[in-house]
């Protein structure tokens, strides 16, 4: 039986669409094909269709052109009119099967089924070395974020070699060119070195890739970013502190696209992940108690006036500083002044653990006289900020520093213990041996606030002095940074049950109340009247 194919598309002709090759023909097709037709070759009548139009346009378009200049090509519009070449060429390349009835990766049949984009068979031929063929379907599950994972290729059916025309290997080349300039011309976070994470982010891969889908489904995908590079532009900001037009030029979108991707994940975080690491409402007394106070506070702190020792909560704080631009409205310019720093600042209120958990950030709060570190806890006390006066009790301790002196009455009066550095008496030329024990103690347990303030600080974002038109959103910012300290960092003191840590309180507690026999003898023999030689 004689099958009569075409010389061009290799389709079975039926009679009524046979039609021999001329010489025209067979000139154009030795020429544009390398296909030496002879007299028995056919031709159907759609190819012989399509290269009539083709030479109609050329000859009727170019011909002045072409015969004044022998080396000028048509332009790209013109020559896609034209017939594809025929699949001549076999490469060894892994290669899918293609079928519109069933999906190529997990064979479940129709109707719901999609057709890989061109970018993603481009993604996976670049990243897999398996090659999908063009119009190939699969189901929309095995397809997030224009992208098909590892897992589903795994146990994908392939050919080990491909025929493929002149024309599909020209276009495989120019989308993998392409893809490459993309690339090469900005930041990309969705192909980046492991290596590079903790440089640019602050964060591990791992870390990032759990923030980032905490957050995946409220950040929109754009045509000139990804989800994931916004979470990255977001985290780059803090990290490095650079502008938006720096970051612009790095990643290679606009400067509004850089602060409309600030903000959306900015929202998105406060929303979804700041809640479940960071405020009053996640986390209990009791946790606090048993995961986030160190034996060596417990030991110092922690016994009764009658003796008893029982497990207490204890809490350090303190208030940081955010550097701010002078402002042009004199109010608020006055409001923001600190006539301590000499510069206009705000102080949000850290509140940490003994192991320098952040428990919650209130504020921030305007910097002049009005807000002092002693006013701004009883502000917090009178309004009950975050269910506060529900979630202390009675014997509680609070450690502070000498700031908070004027509300230790009301701690008091709420039956709270304030452990706070001691003060020299009027008169006084050094403080007196049982006054600085007491203050060694409690500097030996308040340093982690200070530690947890200067963590805040290495990201380089709230350490410079932000615009004015930022002080609206740097309470968001300096809690979306303790929320990540909280859930990716270490603890920056040991919270086990550490003997050393429990015999090093006992130990000072124990050397706190010896007498200073070198005061006693320099007392006694008159030292301290002599001058030295």
């Amino acid at each position: 039986m004689k099958f009569h194919n075409c010389v061009v598309c290799n389709t079975h002709t039926k009679p009524k669409n046979r039609r021999p090759v001329n010489k025209s023909i067979k000139k154009y097709l030795l020429k544009k094909f390398f296909i030496n037709a002879d007299e028995r070759s056919i031709i159907c009548n759609k190819c012989r269709h399509n290269y009539y139009i083709a030479e109609t346009q050329r000859s009727s378009t170019y011909s002045s052109t072409e015969a004044s200049d022998p080396d000028f090509h048509p332009p790209a519009s013109k020559r896609n009119s034209s017939y594809l070449s025929p699949p001549s060429v076999s490469l060894k390349i892994p290669c899918t099967t293609k079928t519109h009835a069933k999906c190529f990766l997990c064979k479940r049949p129709g109707p719901k089924l999609i057709v890989v984009p061109s970018e993603t068979r481009v993604t996976v031929f670049i990243k897999f070395n398996i090659l999908i063929p063009s119009g190939s379907r699969c189901c929309p599950v095995h397809i997030y974020n224009e992208q098909i994972s590892e897992e589903s290729l795994i146990n994908v059916l392939t050919t080990d070699t491909v025929f493929m025309s002149r024309t599909n290997i020209l276009e495989l080349i120019g989308a993998i060119r392409k893809e490459c300039i993309r690339t090469n011309e900005r930041l990309n976070f969705d192909n980046l070195r492991e290596a590079d994470y903790k440089e640019l982010t602050g964060l591990k891969q791992t870390d990032f890739e759990d923030l980032f889908l905490s957050i995946e489904e409220h950040i929109r995908s754009s045509p000139v970013r990804s989800p994931r590079t916004t979470v990255g532009l977001f985290l780059l900001k803090l990290k490095s502190g650079i502008s938006n037009k720096l970051l612009s030029t790095i990643l290679g979108i606009t400067p509004s696209s850089v602060r409309r991707a600030i903000s959306s994940v900015r929202r998105a975080l406060m929303q979804h992940f700041v809640p479940a690491n960071l405020g009053l409402a996640h986390i209990s007394r009791q946790e606090i108690i048993d995961k986030h106070t160190r034996p060596l506070a417990q030991s110092l702190f922690g016994t009764d006036e009658s003796g008893d020792s029982q497990p207490k909560m204890m809490l350090v704080l303190d208030g940081t500083y955010v550097y701010i631009q002078k402002s042009t409205n004199f109010q608020f310019q006055r409001r923001s002044f600190s006539m301590h720093k000499g510069r206009p600042l705000v102080k949000p209120m850290v509140v940490v653990t003994t192991s320098g958990y952040f428990v919650t950030i209130i504020g921030p709060y305007l910097a002049d006289g009005r807000n002092s570190d002693a006013r701004i806890l009883t502000h917090m006390m009178q309004t009950n900020v975050e269910e506060i006066k529900s979630f202390v009790a009675e014997n509680d301790v609070f450690i502070v520093d000498r700031g908070f002196r004027d509300s230790l009455a009301m701690l008091e009066d709420m039956g709270i213990h304030a452990e706070m550095p001691a003060f020299m008496q009027k008169g006084q030329k050094q403080m007196t041996t049982e006054d600085a024990n007491t203050s060694r103690l409690v500097t030996k347990v308040r340093w982690v606030v200070e530690s947890a303030n200067a963590r805040i600080k290495r990201w380089k974002y709230l350490d410079h002095v932000l615009p004015t038109t930022q002080v609206p959103f740097i309470g968001d910012f300096v809690r979306i940074v303790c929320a990540i300290s909280n859930k990716y960092f270490p603890p920056l003191s040991a919270t086990k049950n550490n003997d050393d840590d429990t015999a090093l309180g006992r130990k000072m507690l124990d050397l706190s109340k010896c007498n200073n026999d070198l005061k006693t003898y320099i007392e006694n023999h008159c030292l301290e009247r002599k001058s030295a030689c």
